[in-house]
């Protein structure tokens, strides 16, 4: 039985009436209405911590979705999974791949500003400052753009980069 028809707290109820509301009125093409629903069983079981099953579904969505901007978001989900199984190298090669289609996704460039700040952290604790200021500054640059893209956001990452003198280097 597919995740969307067995989806008991509200929210996900919610959003997988919307979504198939939106199925039915929206013109698509029988491959992109079927992408679209793995990517909503996706993010229904991603939101569950159900993270093999996500990955499941959100493979199969970029298996049949085309265009482009929606394949970000899919890439962009994946790699939101790897980093929470702390999996921060194939976190960001899919952060990387979601920027390709969609450079305007500040998400992508927070989340990979976000990795890069906690190996600066890491280098720290390992007694390495010289990398740690490497990878601190290669945060910044990714806060910086996402900053750009949404300046209501990220207020904590503005306060960060104001505090250690790195806002508009």
């Amino acid at each position: 039985m597919p995740r969307s028809q067995r989806n008991d707290n509200f929210i996900d109820k919610t959003f997988t009436i919307v979504a198939d509301i939106l199925l039915r009125i929206i013109p698509m093409a029988p491959g992109e209405k079927e992408a679209f629903t793995y990517y909503r069983d996706g993010m229904s079981a991603q939101s569950e911590g159900e993270y093999a099953e996500a990955l499941q579904n959100y493979y199969e969505a970029m298996r049949l979705e085309t265009d482009p901007y929606d394949r970000s978001y899919i890439l962009y989900n994946i790699g939101l999974v790897h980093t929470s199984n702390g999996e921060h190298t194939k976190a960001l090669e899919y952060y990387f791949q979601a920027l390709e289609r969609n450079p305007s996704l500040p998400q992508a460039l927070n989340n990979t500003a976000l990795i890069c700040h906690y190996r600066g952290e890491q280098a720290i604790q390992q007694g390495d400052p010289e990398t740690a200021e490497a990878w601190f500054d290669q945060a910044a640059e990714y806060w910086e753009q996402a900053i750009a893209l949404a300046p209501g956001n990220y207020i904590e990452a503005q306060n960060w980069l104001k505090i250690t003198g790195r806002f508009g280097e």
